[in-house]
């Protein structure tokens, strides 16, 4: 048995496309004393969600925009979707926005989807802004489905290999590492995982449930809030949730650990903005993001939607983004998704 495997996911993204200032453009700047870097200013932001409505990713930029908004932090923030291949095409989108007061949504689910879909584009090439959120997955079955617990699920997966599908996010993203996780869990090794295992990746949420609710796929992976609705309808039925402990919107769902396969695995959720702003711009992003942060609304957004506040900027940041990396990569290529 493999020792306990731990890794952040999500990717951190949040993407803006336009920003107005308060000279007239997007963002200001007001010169500073002694000749030093300009101080910006943003009063509009945009952001960018690089996937198609109803995933996690969507439901997190557009739960920024309300709070931001509502909250009279910045005058608009339109959310525009730009879904697929992980969120490299939006990513690809981002390099070349020009607009400083641009946000865009990402996670652990991107870093693993530039390595599969080899982007041009990477996250070393974007400026990282913050980690907003960690979540727990959940590994989910139609309704009806024969399998009553994960070891059923599992286990016939690596007896029947690929006529087993299994739903869930982009290719090389936390839904799919999860799942190459569970197998190497269950003994696999290396190349037999990739060809064992079905994944058929989807560019957001919606398209994951009815693939699940049809019944046209033997299970799904996704984020906790994501199919929390359908699991509490009963058209879907919880087999496990893969953070350390249960979790609170699901209290009666065993970890995957309990179910006998030691592994451990979050996503996590932030936002990034183009990598040629300046450090005054960055700080600015980084002023809007911390006070939307501080705010009771963002932490009922938390609470409703079970997500674990690990908000995160600055040098610590950076470091987290560059070991997150460098720890998804290595996964990647053990569980031979790469």
């Amino acid at each position: 048995m493999n020792s306990r495997r731990s890794a952040l996911i999500g990717l951190v993204a949040i993407a803006a496309l336009a920003l107005t200032g308060c000279s007239g453009g997007s963002g200001s700047a007001g010169t500073t004393d002694g000749g030093g870097d300009a101080e910006a200013s943003f009063s509009d932001v945009s952001i960018i969600v690089p996937a198609d409505p109803g995933g996690g990713w969507d439901q997190t930029g557009r739960a920024i925009s309300k709070v931001i908004t509502d909250e009279k932090i910045v005058g608009t923030a339109a959310v525009t979707n730009v879904g697929g291949a992980g969120g490299t095409i939006g990513l690809a989108q981002l390099a070349n926005v020009t607009d400083p007061a641009t946000l865009m949504v990402n996670g652990l689910v991107m870093v693993g989807a530039i390595e599969t879909n080899g982007s041009e584009v990477r996250l070393e090439d974007t400026t990282p802004i913050a980690r907003l959120t960690d979540e727990a997955l959940v590994v989910v079955v139609p309704a009806d489905s024969e399998y009553e617990n994960l070891q059923d699920l599992v286990e016939d997966i690596v007896d029947k290999g690929k006529d087993i599908t299994v739903t869930g996010g982009s290719a090389g993203g936390a839904d799919h590492i999860l799942a190459g996780l569970m197998l190497e869990a269950a003994g696999l090794e290396g190349a037999e995982i990739p060809e064992k295992l079905n994944y058929t990746p989807n560019a957001g949420g919606g398209e994951a449930v009815s693939l699940i609710i049809g019944g046209k796929v033997a299970a799904g992976i996704s984020g906790v809030a994501e199919f929390q609705q359908h699991i509490e309808k009963g058209t879907m039925r919880a087999l496990a949730v893969s953070g350390a402990e249960p979790v609170d919107m699901l209290p009666e769902v065993p970890t995957i650990t309990e179910a006998g396969y030691d592994v451990v695995l979050t996503n996590w959720r932030g936002v990034i903005a183009p990598g040629d702003i300046s450090d005054a711009e960055r700080a600015e992003l980084e002023r809007i993001v911390t006070e939307m942060h501080d705010t009771q609304a963002w932490q009922s957004e938390l609470e409703t939607k079970g997500w674990a506040d690990a908000f995160l900027v600055g040098d610590e940041l950076d470091a987290f983004v560059e070991e997150s990396i460098t720890d998804v990569t290595g996964t990647l290529k053990n569980i031979g998704l790469i």
